[in-house]
């Protein structure tokens, strides 16, 4: 399943160190490094982009100096692909766009982006063809091999932490800050976050509303290997756990954080299990919500087909959801409130 590719390389990192809205395409997307892009949520916009001298610490503690605020900004990872758009910006290369566009679906790329190669092996050759200013990377420590790989070329590197299981949402909103400040978006990621606040403060209200009875659930994903169903919970710490958290529902997949990922336990940076179908059962009679992706190898199409899982509580009574496909699980504030949206439809309507 390839939009866990990258998600499992970062988990095997983890592991070994101890850290660890609908799609609209336009027939022409405006210029690369523009603030007008192919994004619904800035059809509107009119904030302002700051222009003098840039000086920040990054998530890993590197300190990043840029004489104006980037504007040529590369991409290697999938979460800041999505909040370089949601700042407005057209990012002029990202790892592995064929993959973005099938499965995030909360900012489409505008069409004449350059593919950078894969997220964990980038095309540097490719990369650096387009002349960025800025760098944008996923990492977990400072002397990540991907950052001293591309500082050697001179170009200045933003190191973000995608995950961390201490607090998703909060990650989520500081990465997102992080590259508004790199772009001299500030003023935008302010409103974004603004807006955020206020969709999650509503749906909150929403689903109060809604008096819903069955409030233990397990949101997971899956794949299939060697034949076989491999399905990953969404633990304690998992964003999809947290925001089905603020949304008044209880976690019912109990494992601890364990940064020896594998050996039992959710993981430290995303808050994500391994088990199989039948590892399901564990969480008894929980409401199930799993993520679809739509695609020929989907894991769904087994796994419907297991007597285990036709056996589920949440399955024989009908409260087992699919959200909807594109909905990433590891996204900026739009795929945020895209899943906020897919809970809050399956909550009011069950």
């Amino acid at each position: 399943m390839k939009r866990l590719t990258r998600l499992a390389a970062a988990l095997a990192v983890a592991a070994a160190t101890a850290t660890a809205c609908g799609t609209t395409q336009v027939d022409e997307p405006a210029a690369a490094g523009s603030a007008t892009p192919a994004s619904q949520t800035c059809a509107n916009d009119t904030t302002t982009t700051a222009t003098g001298p840039v000086s920040m610490t990054d998530g890993v503690g590197r300190k990043v100096e840029l004489a104006k605020p980037a504007a040529r900004v590369a991409v290697l990872e999938w979460q800041q692909t999505e909040d370089v758009l949601t700042l407005c910006l057209n990012p002029v290369a990202v790892a592995d766009p064929k993959g973005y566009g099938t499965y995030v679906k909360a900012e489409p790329l505008p069409a004449n982006v350059v593919d950078a190669g894969e997220r964990g092996t980038p095309d540097l050759d490719a990369l650096y063809a387009t002349k960025p200013d800025l760098i944008i990377v996923e990492a977990f420590k400072a002397n990540d091999e991907i950052i001293t790989k591309l500082e050697k070329r001179g170009v200045p590197v933003l190191a973000t932490v995608g995950a961390d299981a201490t607090g998703q949402i909060a990650n989520m909103k500081k990465v997102f800050s992080m590259i508004g400040t790199a772009t001299g978006r500030t003023e935008r990621a302010d409103l974004v976050l603004k807006q955020f606040d206020q969709h999650l403060a509503e749906a909150k209200q929403t689903v109060t509303a809604a008096n819903v009875t069955a409030k233990d659930f397990l949101f997971f994903d899956g794949w299939i290997e060697g034949g076989n169903v491999v399905i990953r919970p969404y633990g304690k710490g998992a964003l999809f756990t947290e925001l089905g958290e603020q949304l008044g529902l209880t976690p019912a997949w109990t494992d601890k954080i364990n940064s020896a990922y594998g050996s039992g336990g959710v993981d430290p940076a995303y808050g994500l299990a391994q088990t199989d179908i039948e590892g399901l059962t564990a969480v008894g009679s929980a409401t199930l919500f799993y993520s679809d992706d739509d695609t020929p190898d989907s894991y769904v199409k087994e796994l419907t087909k297991s007597p285990i899982w036709t056996a589920l509580p949440a399955v024989k009574e009908g409260r087992a959801y699919p959200f909807p496909a594109g909905v990433w699980g590891a996204g900026g504030p739009v795929s945020n409130e895209q899943a906020i949206d897919a809970y809050v439809k399956i909550l009011t309507k069950a």
